[in-house]
């Protein structure tokens, strides 16, 4: 058995997860903070991942990032950069895909909090930064374990938008869920039910881990 789509999922469900930790809670908070049409816009663009079919998503990345035209094709001419068949190209797909499993957990719970947390840290001089921190983020421990898990698990099971974007290159973009959709193709079912099984046991497992550990970190928000 092949195992070199396994470790290619996993590293690319470990950046995804480390890139979207990065983008996406100083963005989660700023969602959270007050209204406006700006804000509504920016999430219900976050969120259509969530409806939209991956397949439809992919095929606009692969028609935004083609090296013959537009932004693709400028990328590639000033900074040789491809995005399309390439595992940037899979590390990008992934991170607009899972982006609302990221951000839309820590947004909810960041606005659960009592708006006095923040305020309190202020009166101390603590800045924005230092309050999100160490006081807000430390307030959402569960909801920011379950999101980060989430992100990685649903990172694991992409099929429509990395194939779209990535194709079925060896070593390069044959991710789990390719490969088994490849081995079944090829009616080599022992194959496929190997690269499933290992799917489906890592995703149990985080799941798992995520039930333990919000069943014994979980209080209510202070207020």
């Amino acid at each position: 058995m092949d195992l070199s789509p396994i470790w290619l999922t996993l590293k690319l469900a470990g950046i995804t997860t480390v890139l979207l930790l990065i983008v996406g809670l100083p963005f989660a908070w700023w969602l959270s903070r007050g209204r406006s049409f700006f804000k509504i816009i920016a999430e219900a663009i976050i969120t259509m991942p969530l409806v939209l079919p991956p397949s439809v998503l992919g095929f606009y990345l692969l028609v935004a990032f083609s090296p013959q035209r537009g932004l693709g094709k400028w990328l590639n001419d000033v900074f040789d950069v491809r995005f399309v068949f390439s595992f940037q190209g899979l590390v990008l797909a992934s991170v607009i895909y899972s982006m609302p499993f990221m951000i839309g957990p820590v947004k909810s719970a960041l606005q659960q909090l009592s708006p006095a947390l923040s305020e309190a840290s202020y009166t101390l001089g603590k800045t924005k930064w230092q309050t999100f921190w160490h006081v807000l983020l430390p307030n959402i421990k569960p909801s920011l374990f379950s999101a980060i898990v989430l992100t990685f698990a649903h990172t694991l099971g992409e099929f429509g938008v990395v194939l779209m974007i990535g194709g079925n290159i060896p070593g390069v973009t044959r991710v789990a869920s390719i490969a088994v959709y490849d081995s079944v193709e090829k009616m080599d079912y022992a194959a496929a039910n190997n690269y499933s099984l290992i799917l489906f046991a890592l995703t149990f497992v985080l799941v798992i881990a995520v039930f333990v550990f919000n069943k014994y970190n979980t209080k209510s928000p202070l207020v």
